[in-house]
């Protein structure tokens, strides 16, 4: 994988380089000093991962993220000295696109083999991400078993998945639904669980709907939206609790898409929209169409206005979506689905 580095710190920039250049399997394509000379490199020679720091001169990472993603689409890493002491900049980048956050290794710290090895994790699990070969299965004999919901008991729940760019979008839609609203919300969003208290809280402060991080156990409530705090799956129990699962194992996606929303179509009595947003891969297509062939209503967002049309394009593909809307209609279709006012 071709590596590109963004850093101001001339100490940080020789670690990341030296971490990269440690790694045969990747190659280190260039190196910038700050924002406007990372957006000016990917013009010449696009990389296939982008090493982004946030806190720079000229051009900070957030405004050279948005830009990458706007003309020059590449995978981005923010890694950053200070991730909770950034949260508010980390959230930003990754509603502009950025696939995840990681913490600058420092060299002579005693936790410097963990944020190194931590490094290097991510950056290999953003290259299966890239590089992963798909199933040829389109997942629909996966799904014929699956019996109808039973529509008695349960309140409705609002369930969304989202990976690249996936912040920004979900507010955009929680923005619309009231303080009231009759309905459970759960957000399945790719994150590493540093920092899902940190995007709980975030979402809270620019919606009026509670947001609540999901305790295991936990039975979904109307009007609170549910973020899972987790490395592994969230998953619905037959009793109509939240869990968390470290399987499947081989499902790189932490927490998958898929995986809760294949179990909340057999475990969840009650109506169901499911709503697949922006992001890079093919996470959530399969379990959304097990939501529509359950027979409940399904939303994909439309390719201009996702960051990363990949997984809204992958349930285009298996005809999984009911309705494909752009990111500002969404909130108001469902609100208007579910009788919300």
């Amino acid at each position: 994988m071709r590596i590109g580095i963004v850093n101001d710190s001339v100490m940080a920039a020789e670690v990341l380089r030296r971490i990269v250049i440690s790694c045969p399997e990747h190659q280190l394509l260039w190196m910038a000093v700050n924002g406007e000379e990372a957006v000016s490199n990917c013009q010449v020679a696009l990389p296939d991962l982008v090493l982004m720091d946030l806190m720079m001169p000229v051009m900070d990472g957030v405004v050279a993220t948005r830009r990458i993603m706007k003309n020059t689409p590449c995978a981005i890493l923010i890694v950053t000295s200070s991730v909770t002491g950034n949260s508010s900049m980390v959230f930003e980048a990754m509603g502009a696109g950025a696939l995840d956050v990681v913490a600058t290794p420092v060299l002579g710290h005693n936790n410097t083999n963990i944020t190194t090895n931590e490094l290097i994790r991510k950056i290999e699990l953003i290259a299966k991400l890239i590089g992963c070969a798909q199933k040829k299965s389109n997942g629909r004999q996966q799904n014929r078993a699956l019996k109808p919901a039973d529509h008695r008991t349960d309140p409705p729940m609002i369930a969304i998945g989202a990976s690249t760019g996936g912040p920004q979008a979900l507010t955009t839609i929680l923005a619309q639904l009231p303080i009231n609203f009759p309905a459970t919300v759960v957000i399945i969003q790719h994150m590493d669980k540093k920092f899902t208290h940190g995007l709980a809280s975030w979402i809270n402060q620019q919606i009026v709907m509670p947001v609540k991080v999901i305790v295991e156990k936990e039975r979904p409530q109307k009007g609170t939206v549910y973020v899972p705090s987790t490395d592994h799956h969230l998953t619905l129990t037959t009793k109509g609790t939240f869990s968390y699962s470290v399987e499947p194992a081989d499902n790189f996606y932490h927490p998958s898409v898929d995986v809760f929303f294949q179990s909340i179509s057999t475990n969840w009595h009650g109506t169901i929209i499911g709503a697949l947003l922006t992001g890079m891969g093919r996470d959530g297509s399969t379990g959304l169409l097990a939501l529509k062939e359950a027979g409940h209503h399904t939303i994909a967002q439309d390719e201009e206005t996702s960051i990363v049309y990949g997984m809204p394009k992958a349930a285009k593909q298996l005809d999984a979506a009911k309705e494909i809307l752009p990111i500002h209609e969404i909130g108001s279709r469902i609100k208007a689905l579910i009788g919300g006012k």
